[in-house]
């Protein structure tokens, strides 16, 4: 087997993984592969065929060069030309791709019969299931947003069960990981491999119920848990549990006591080396110089600092990547080079199984390891790398490990960034090689990893970080002295801890300047931009662009060099034929060989990469445009606490109330960023106890504020202080207004009016029809609000879930009553079915969006609500 069929076999292998997307890919690329082998092959022989003849014409011109080479030679092969022409190689990558995906299959974790997930009762998580959980720790233990410390756990026994359909067991075997959340304080010295008992609730997670928000059923489906644990306390000292974990486990030391409870060696020695670097340095700039040397899974960073470093495009720098791998390669060989390949060869396999052992097997290290391995293998048999094949081999190598890798968005940027360094690096520093070689890399190095990971990041994230590659080209100093000194450090810190910490303080500075210039660009107005959800399809044309440039400027260097080379020959000949006093005839009839060779129309070298970008910016730019000035929906979000409602009006943007902190962090802002809006044209708080929350300043800190009207009925709880959020809104060039009791907002084609301030009570025109808000209120205040006539008939009611009153719902008459709670007061749905009004509430239909051509859809199927009739 060639090289080139090698390379096919790879990526049949890899496009068979891809293609698990969607449901028919598995047959799509058997029929393709069988397709491919029966006509390629054809059409091959057939370019081959003009393509000898062309070459032949061309070298009759050239009498030596017809003497010296075979008719049939070429001087370099094209793409074409290098693709085997058997049928069986083609009908086999077919055959590949098809078990790749039957293989993914596979190896998608599911649940067992036994598994954990299935204690919990089938109608959801309506009853809480509490129970204690035996097992062994599989992960260190991180500390969450919420301040409470989460960790992997492998089940083994389960006791004490109670709310689950077969009563009180006590244990009974189980399998599958959890999920597992516990206070920060009882994870005190826990570490991976540990054997513990957790008491708590189990819970089931549900599919996101806003768009846009977080999927966290399939990041915990990813990684086998079908089930979460939020534990209330850690059982470190039962003997009964040490027990009954060692019967079923059949180990004699499964338990340490907790003055005894151990790491691993590779945790004690990552331990050694943070706390070496952590003992003479300050929070954030000690963990962020363990995160540069060993990744952000070996140490805490604070959430405040991994946002500034995610919002200004250098998230790559706190995550393990194949620098640190290259770095540490480097100083092997450099420490080694007087010993013989095969020594080197040792020393360095060695560094990168303890490297890849300290920073947590993360996809990107693992990647950098093995093209790492395979150099070192090229250095033994004096064999020249080439980067290409090195990568398609480690990601396919990495793939036949853990096929669900294919998914998993760190390994897709590490092969995508890598791609470009060694496809895009050289032609950027052969433009730039009238500059020193160290500046054009620091230029360079970003730029070509950044092209390549933009379509990603577009589709995933839905956003561009405008100064990215400034910010990288910035702080590239500082993080390649913050990366080489972490690795030395960290290095003297495993060998003799006091070295490593004196030389973890010279990095102070560095880190504070680098931490200064995160938070300095991820404040900058426009720091990011929403670009709308990307469709697949655009995601595909992008790539496609980067290919055509990528295959484009090789065609063309080819050419160029071909070009040089037939001059170069010219010259030869004009001496020869001057010398032999030939000139001028010869030199017509080269002329007149000339103007018969025939060539392909293309594009200049010089217009590809504009044509290229002003495509990509179109291809972004103008679906987006197209649906923001056609568009009109409203969004009611499913929050916990206060009732969140998003006006879309053609290009035009009302957010009807925050929510907490969280609610705009978690559920707000994901909404806004997939739906590409970057400000906010009109801001209204209709509840008065919470009209100026946390979540209005979260909101502020990501997006401007154009307009914003407050309820300025007296507040009750969590109020902030008027003045200091006005001064907020109008350093943001907003305008604050209050909203009084009767008074009218027209926010374009929408039109609010606050009915009661203090209830509150909100009445919407959406179009022709009207929707009311409603907030909560004792059954006596409802009779004597109808009572007062200042209710209008609604089509919509929108309220919190709580009973309401014959005499209120007779006032309204509403076709639809959406709750936002999730729970709904079960008479008020019998009086609302008994009046055929369509109900939604946010805890069974998730979020639900209105527009006027298709009526209401939800987010989370529902038997009985699908879509209604206004």
């Amino acid at each position: 087997m060639n090289q080139a069929t090698g390379v096919i076999f790879c990526l049949a292998y890899i496009l068979g993984l891809i293609s698990t997307a969607v449901p028919w890919g598995r047959y799509g690329l058997l029929a393709l592969g069988i397709a491919v082998a029966i006509a390629l092959p054809k059409l091959l022989r057939k370019f081959t065929k003009n393509s000898v003849k062309v070459t032949k014409k061309r070298r009759s011109r050239q009498k030596e060069n017809a003497l010296e080479e075979p008719l049939d030679a070429r001087e370099e092969l094209s793409l074409l030309e290098m693709l085997p022409r058997a049928k069986w190689v083609w009908a086999v990558a077919g055959l590949v791709a098809f078990l790749a995906s039957v293989y993914f299959g596979v190896r998608s974790p599911q649940p067992a019969i036994d598994d954990i997930s299935k204690l919990i009762p089938a109608g959801g998580n309506t009853q809480e299931v509490a129970v204690t959980v035996r097992g062994r720790v599989v992960s260190t233990p991180r500390l969450t947003r919420s301040g409470r410390s989460q960790f992997w756990l492998e089940t083994d026994l389960v006791s004490e069960i109670n709310g689950g359909e077969g009563g009180a067991v006590v244990n009974r075997p189980v399998s599958g990981q959890l999920y597992v959340t516990v206070p920060l304080l009882q994870a005190t010295g826990l570490y991976a491999d540990n054997t513990i008992a957790v008491v708590g609730s189990l819970y089931k997670p549900q599919a996101p119920s806003n768009p846009g928000a977080f999927n966290f059923q399939a990041y915990l489906a990813r990684e086998g848990a079908f089930a979460g644990l939020k534990g209330r306390q850690i059982d470190w000292t039962r003997e009964n549990a040490i027990a009954d974990v060692n019967r079923v486990n059949g180990q004699a030391d499964a338990f340490w006591e907790p003055s005894g409870m151990r790491p691993s060696k590779i945790q004690a020695m990552r331990q050694r080396i943070v706390r070496s670097q952590l003992s003479q340095l300050n929070v954030p700039e000690g963990p962020l110089i363990g995160a540069i040397a060993l990744g952000k899974q070996a140490v805490d960073l604070p959430y405040n600092i991994r946002d500034y470093f995610v919002q200004a495009g250098l998230a790559h720098a706190i995550a393990a990547s194949g620098t640190q791998v290259s770095m540490v390669l480097a100083l092997v060989l450099a420490l080694t080079r007087r010993f013989s390949k095969q020594l080197q060869f040792c020393f360095g396999v060695g560094a990168l199984f303890l490297l890849v052992g300290l920073t947590g097997f993360e996809p990107s290290v693992c990647r950098a390891a093995l093209m790492g391995f395979g150099t070192l293998f090229a250095l033994v048999l004096s064999r020249q790398v080439k980067p290409l094949g090195l990568l398609l081999i480690a990601a396919t190598i990495l793939l036949l490990v853990n096929p669900l890798w294919i998914w998993d968005l760190g390994f897709q940027l590490s092969f995508l960034a890598t791609l470009g360094l060694i496809v895009t690096t050289p032609p950027l520093m052969a433009k730039l090689d009238w500059m020193p070689p160290a500046i054009a890399s620091i230029i360079v190095v970003p730029m070509a990893a950044s092209i390549w990971v933009l379509p990603l990041l577009l589709y995933v994230f839905s956003v561009v970080s405008p100064y990215s590659i400034l910010v990288n080209i910035i702080a590239a100093p500082l993080l390649w002295i913050l990366s080489i000194g972490g690795m030395v450090s960290a290095l003297a810190g495993l060998i003799f801890p006091p070295a490593g910490s004196v030389l973890a303080q010279l990095l102070d500075y560095p880190a504070k300047g680098l931490i200064a210039i995160a938070q300095y660009f991820s404040q900058l107005p426009g720091n990011s931009v929403a670009v709308r959800q990307v469709s697949v399809f655009q995601l595909i044309a992008l790539y496609s662009l980067i290919c055509w440039v990528w295959i484009g400027g090789r065609r063309k260097k080819e050419e160029g060099r071909r070009k040089k080379e037939e001059e170069r020959r010219k010259k030869e000949e004009g001496r020869r034929k001057k010398e032999e006093g030939r000139g001028k005839k010869e030199e017509g009839r080269g002329k007149k060989g000339k103007s018969r060779v025939i060539s392909l129309p293309s594009f200049s070298s010089a217009w590809i990469l504009p044509l290229a970008v002003v495509a990509g910016i179109a291809i972004i730019v103008l679906p987006a445009w197209h649906v923001q000035a056609s568009l009109f929906q409203v969004t009611l979000l499913a929050t916990s606490g206060e009732p969140v409602l998003v006006i879309q009006d053609r290009g035009k943007v009302a957010l009807i109330n925050s929510g907490d902190e969280n609610t705009v962090r978690f559920t707000v802002l994901p909404f806004l960023q997939q739906q590409g809006v970057n400000s906010v044209n009109f801001a209204i708080a209709t509840h008065g106890h919470l009209g100026l929350s946390g979540g209005w300043g979260k909101l502020l800190e990501r997006l401007p504020i154009k307009t914003f009207y407050d309820n300025t009925a007296p507040k009750q709880i969590h109020r902030g202080n008027n003045q200091e959020f006005m001064t907020a809104v109008q350093s943001h060039q907003g305008v604050y207004f209050p909203l009084e009791t009767n008074s009218t907002v027209d926010l374009g084609s929408t039109r609010l009016q606050l009915v009661n301030a203090e209830i509150p009570v909100v009445e919407f025109l959406v179009g022709n029809r009207t929707w009311l808000l409603v907030g909560e209120m004792t059954p006596e205040a409802q009779k004597k609000l109808a009572a007062t006539g200042t209710l209008k008939p609604a089509q919509v009611l929108w309220w919190s879930g709580k009973t309401l009153t014959a005499e209120l719902l007779s006032a309204v008459g509403p076709q639809v009553a959406i709750a936002s709670a999730n729970e709904i007061d079960p008479e008020t749905v019998a009086q609302l079915r008994q009046n055929k009004t369509q109900i939604f509430w946010t805890g069974r239909d998730g979020a639900l969006q209105w527009t006027p051509a298709a009526g209401f859809k939800t987010t989370l199927e529902s038997e009985e609500n699908q879509t209604s009739f206004l």
